[in-house]
């Protein structure tokens, strides 16, 4: 792999672990309603679908049923409290970030996480003053997969989406990366329910934890 423009990460279940804080929160609500608690595992393949996906594995409600929006807020509202109790960069990741920072090469962070959770949770983990760019749904018009918050992320770093690397653990990252123009690593490591599935998402290069991607840039 030829030395990057830039390195953009996807967050949760990318560049940083957050299952541990939902999997707390939701059984935490869970036993509000006198629930049991789910498995760890079990939430965890389902956190980067989103809040929608945990409250339908937690309360099987969606949308369109009447308590859905009551539980979704209740679910929110605790996890915004609570965004980094045990949430952490997955292993080996703060080296990534250092051999990026230390070679002068600018990283970013693309989510589809609202800026009400992210920027609180980058701001609990030190990474605020590190991150050359973060783009949340909130800044565009359209959520991944569209290119346009890696296009605005690369704008905002002042580099070219070309020779740049998305770094992501859903479909959505990848199609998203290869629309802009950029290189695409997949995740294996992330929130994937089937990760025998990666295989056709068609990345570039797939990777099985963050020391995988240190050596691939060491070694550019």
């Amino acid at each position: 792999m030829t030395r990057p423009s830039s390195v953009l990460f996807d967050l949760d279940g990318t560049l940083i672990d957050t299952a541990p804080d939902f999997v707390r929160c939701l059984n935490v609500i869970r036993k509000r309603y006198g629930l049991r608690a789910l498995p760890e595992h079990q939430i965890r393949e389902v956190v980067s679908e989103g809040a929608r996906a945990m409250i339908l594995l937690g309360f099987d409600l969606s949308p369109d049923d009447e308590d859905y929006f009551d539980r979704h807020s209740e679910f929110l509202d605790l996890y915004e409290d609570e965004v980094a109790v045990d949430t952490r960069l997955f292993p080996g990741m703060d080296a990534v970030l250092d051999t990026l920072e230390d070679n002068g090469i600018p990283w970013g962070i693309v989510t589809n996480k609202p800026r009400r959770f992210s920027v609180p949770l980058l701001h609990a983990l030190h990474l605020h003053d590190r991150c050359d760019a973060l783009v949340c749904p909130d800044d565009v018009e359209h959520r991944k997969p569209h290119p346009e918050s890696l296009q605005l992320a690369c704008h905002l770093m002042g580099v070219s989406t070309e020779g740049g690397i998305y770094v992501g653990d859903h479909i959505r990252d990848i199609e998203a990366g290869r629309r802009a123009g950029m290189k695409t690593i997949a995740a294996r490591y992330g929130y994937i329910q089937h990760p025998g599935v990666i295989a056709e998402w068609n990345a570039d290069i797939i990777i099985d934890s963050a020391r995988e991607l240190e050596a691939l840039l060491t070694a550019s």
